[in-house]
Order: C-alpha cells, then sequence, then structure tokens
C-alpha cells in the first residue's frame, strides 16, 4: 500500500476527532478498571447502550473487589438490559482472577489478559492499549471499517491479515500515544457508517448479527429476568413464558452456570 495512502488516512482520522471527540466516562478518566468493563461491554454493543450501563455498573461495583465479592446473581441483575448476558458472568469471573492472583491491579501483557474468561486477542489488546497506552495492535469493527474503506476501495473478502500490517504502521506512527490513535479511529469508524455503505461487508469475517426478536437469545433473557426477580419453579416459568423452546433454554443457562435449579426451585447463583 503506497505510503501517501496511510498518510492520508492518518490526517483524515485525526481531523475528524479534533473536531468530534466523543465524551465518554471511561475514557475521560483513565482508570484500568473502567477500561476492562468498558471494554467487556462494548463486545457487541453499541456505544449508546453502554454509557447508559456503565455508569450504573459503576455506581454497585466501584471497584475490582467490590465485583470480585458480589455474587454471580447481584452482578447479572445489574447487566440486565445490556444483553449478551455470559459477557457479565467472564466479567466477574476476571475480577475473581485478578483480585486473588494479581492483587487487585489489571496486567499489562495481552498474553496474560487473553487468559482471562471472555477475552479473545483483540479485547486484551484493547485493555492493554486504553489502560496503559501500550503501543499494540488489533482489529475490531470500527478498526475494519476504516482501513477497508480507505485502503480498499474496490476489494472484496478482505482478510484481517491484510489489514494487520497498515494498522500496525499507522500505530508505529502514533507510538507516544497510541490510546488517542485508537480514539480517533473508534471515533472515525463509527462516523463512516453513517456515510457509506458498510465496508466491513467487503471483510471475509462479516457476519450479520442475528435478529433478537423471536430469538433463543429473547426466551434466555425473559427467563433470566423472572428468575432473578425471584425464585420460580419451572411451572411458574411456564406461565410467563409460553415459548416451546423455554426448556432448552433454561437447561442452556444452568449448564452455564448463569443460574441454577435446587430442589425444582430456578434461581440466581
Amino acid at each position: 500500500m503506497a505510503k501517501n495512502t496511510i498518510v492520508e488516512l492518518q490526517q483524515t482520522v485525526w481531523k475528524y476527532y479534533q473536531e468530534h471527540r466523543r465524551a465518554m466516562k471511561w475514557r475521560d478518566t483513565i482508570h484500568p478498571y473502567w477500561v476492562l468493563v468498558s471494554e467487556i461491554m462494548l463486545q457487541q454493543t453499541q456505544v449508546s447502550r453502554v454509557q447508559i450501563k456503565f455508569e450504573e455498573f459503576i455506581n454497585v461495583f466501584p471497584t475490582m473487589e467490590s465485583l470480585a465479592e458480589a455474587s454471580l446473581g447481584d452482578v447479572l441483575r445489574v447487566w440486565q438490559g445490556m444483553g449478551y448476558n455470559r459477557r457479565g458472568k467472564f466479567l466477574w469471573q476476571t475480577a475473581q482472577i485478578i483480585v486473588s492472583e494479581h492483587k487487585g491491579q489489571i496486567p499489562q501483557d495481552p498474553n496474560i489478559l487473553v487468559t482471562f474468561p471472555g477475552i479473545g486477542p483483540a479485547t486484551a489488546a484493547s485493555i492493554g492499549c486504553y489502560a496503559y497506552n501500550l503501543p499494540v495492535m488489533f482489529i475490531e469493527t470500527n478498526v475494519r471499517r476504516v482501513f477497508i474503506h480507505h485502503c480498499f476501495a474496490d476489494g472484496r473478502d478482505i482478510s484481517d491479515q491484510d489489514l494487520a500490517p497498515l494498522v500496525q504502521e499507522t500505530v508505529d506512527m502514533n507510538r507516544e500515544n497510541p490510546r488517542e490513535w485508537y480514539y480517533a479511529l473508534m471515533d472515525y469508524g463509527t462516523y463512516l457508517k453513517t456515510i457509506v455503505p458498510n465496508p466491513n461487508r467487503r471483510s471475509k469475517h462479516y457476519t450479520r448479527q442475528s435478529q433478537f426478536e423471536g430469538s433463543n437469545r429473547q426466551v434466555r433473557a425473559w427467563i433470566l429476568r423472572f428468575v432473578l426477580e425471584t425464585p420460580r419453579t419451572r411451572l411458574e416459568l411456564a406461565e410467563l413464558i409460553s415459548d416451546e423452546r423455554r426448556d432448552e433454554n433454561i437447561q442452556a443457562l444452568i449448564h452455564e452456570g448463569l443460574i441454577e435449579e435446587v430442589e425444582g426451585v430456578l434461581r440466581g447463583r
């Protein structure tokens, strides 16, 4: 890829960011714990929803220790409305590991972070970057959108392997403050989504998010909400949820450790 293309991309991204930087609580005050919570919340969830839930979550669990000491049921009650409740469980488990094995301090090394529940390579790198300003390379939805749009205008089935050297080049160009560079990429990538057909559809890794309405995810959300409100029997749940997939999703939630059944009563853990 021509050097001038990368330079022009960088200039465009910085110009937009300087004029339209988005305020976010976890950006305006850098705290590793806040970064961890926000990055887990932002997986598959829009920023606007996370901004609301983040404040509530931090008010209830202001420290890593308070989260680690809470019951899973209490964590999932606050998590309600975020979706993908396993993320709430993974965040809770991760907090327990960090408190018990790392003295409450989030490790800087992405190779350690990636061993924690629910944290893949991209999230591990993003935590390292945002919490500690490490010049690491990672690709997520908005980063992918920016580089496909600017560097592969006519490309199809574009792999992240094609993007990685270009992303790395821009990180190297902004080694003094990679955190701010990624903030800029995120904001500009979000903006691009509103003005051009989604470039990510030309990615080899593109998958359309399944519809929530009428899905198993919706049935699971109903079950979890009702059980967290108050312990209930399967018969009581049947009166509230008529969907024929109810029982199979109850079993799935039990298997995943999100709820438990004791003497015929379903309840949060």
